[in-house]
């Protein structure tokens, strides 16, 4: 494989051996043989996830039974999580808990901004958002009926022109994720919040796609609401659960739909009459799934004194090598790249069009390379800095290259879409 000259092999090995995040790696299981480059949509596995798994099961539940509740503070765990992902988010304390999934938590907020603007009706968005973000608002929408709440959607833009002038007083709440999850494009958080504000519109971001992967000041941007799930860059395992944020400021004016026991002032009063808890408690509804948030409790240690600008310097850092190797790679023109380049506007992930993007990602995971496909061309590879090394970006492209030269991607096989892609 043709390389750049600062991009040899030895190099590679050397930026590895001097990376300060290096010895994270040996906190994962990783299979043999495998180069996993889609923590963008389920993390690998950190060791210790494992061992709390066993706990739980073997040593808690088992053993303890129901009174794990209290000996072993399952009651606690939503709190303990929220706060563990804070500092993450660039959230102070009180103001982030984990429950539900993201979609569900999305249409709590949802619902609680759209009381907060009484006589404004319109939920802005881009037409590229992350669909179950949309189908969010729409489901709102057929409760409230559309003179009380209307999805409205702006083309996608490189520069957010279009994005930033929809931004009027008519506009109830902004509803954007940060980095697209198809092409890995980064929004200014800060500007696009202040910009919402200057005309009253309350804001809400969806982190999914960068929660664990990039310094956040959430706090700091003056941010009103913000979901995220547990399973990407959190590392919290299949269907982990999520997390929300919201700003202490609002705590008092909120009124959430989903009033379930867990979000009662005293869940275990049994009172016949709803009274809301107070603060970010408020946001529970149902009883939380320990098992899956006890996994996810234990997955965020991996982050125990993590410097989150370290984490975003290697990720752009491996993001670029790979995109480099690509281009001096002639058989790899095809791909074209609709990540930006710009440091500040991509994530942590490179998105590549190509006519046959489905057949040549199942090629590299028959390989060994696990990326993914997102419809309708997009070969999508995620670059997690916890454990992938930069000798795994050389190996990659080089068997990338291979998969091409030798058109092994047009195997029958290939073309067989699964139902998961």
């Amino acid at each position: 494989m043709t390389m750049l000259p600062d991009l040899t092999k030895t190099t590679l090995a050397l930026l590895d051996a001097t990376d300060p995040l290096a010895s994270k790696r040996d906190a994962f299981f990783l299979p043999d043989n495998t180069l996993y480059l889609d923590g963008n949509s389920l993390g690998a596995m950190p060791r210790v996830a494992a061992l709390r798994a066993h706990q739980v099961l073997n040593e808690q539940w088992s053993r303890d039974l129901i009174k794990s509740w209290n000996s072993h503070q399952w009651i606690d765990l939503p709190h303990k999580v929220g706060e563990k992902i804070a500092p993450l988010l660039g959230a102070a304390p009180g103001q982030v808990i984990c429950c539900d999934s993201t979609s569900v938590n999305l249409f709590k907020i949802l619902s609680c901004a759209m009381l907060m603007q009484p006589g404004r009706t319109k939920i802005l968005s881009q037409a590229g958002n992350f669909p179950t973000d949309l189908y969010m608002v729409q489901g709102l929408a057929s409760l409230l009926g559309e003179q009380y709440c209307q999805l409205v959607l702006v083309d996608d833009s490189p520069d957010n022109h279009a994005l930033e002038q929809a931004i009027t007083t008519e506009i109830a709440v902004l509803l954007l994720t940060q980095v697209d999850f198809r092409s890995g494009r980064l929004l200014d958080i800060q500007r696009l919040t202040q910009r919402a504000h200057e005309q009253g519109v309350l804001v809400i971001w969806d982190l999914a796609h960068s929660a664990g992967a990039l310094p956040i000041e959430l706090d700091a941007c003056h941010v009103d609401f913000a979901v995220g799930c547990g399973y990407k860059y959190l590392n919290g395992g299949p269907g982990a659960p999520a997390f929300l944020y919201a700003a202490t400021r609002h705590h008092d004016r909120l009124t959430q739909p989903l009033t379930g026991w867990m979000g009662h002032n005293a869940p275990f009063s049994f009172a016949t009459d709803y009274q809301k808890a107070p603060g970010i408690a408020q946001f529970l509804t149902g009883t939380p799934a320990i098992i899956a948030m006890s996994v996810l409790d234990a997955a965020l240690t991996v982050f125990d004194n993590i410097d989150m600008q370290q984490v975003r310097y290697k990720s752009l850092a491996l993001s670029h090598c790979f995109h480099h190797l690509v281009t001096m790679q002639p058989c790899l023109a095809d791909l074209q790249l609709i990540t930006p380049l710009q440091p500040s506007a991509r994530g942590s992930q490179l998105a590549y069009q190509h006519p046959h993007a489905y057949a040549l990602c199942q090629a590299l995971i028959q390989r060994g390379v696990i990326a993914d496909f997102r419809a309708p061309n997009i070969l999508r590879l995620g670059f997690t800095p916890l454990y992938l090394r930069y000798v795994d970006i050389g190996t990659a492209v080089t068997i990338l290259a291979n998969i091409v030269s030798s058109q092994e991607y047009l195997k029958p096989e290939y073309a067989v879409q699964q139902k998961v892609t």
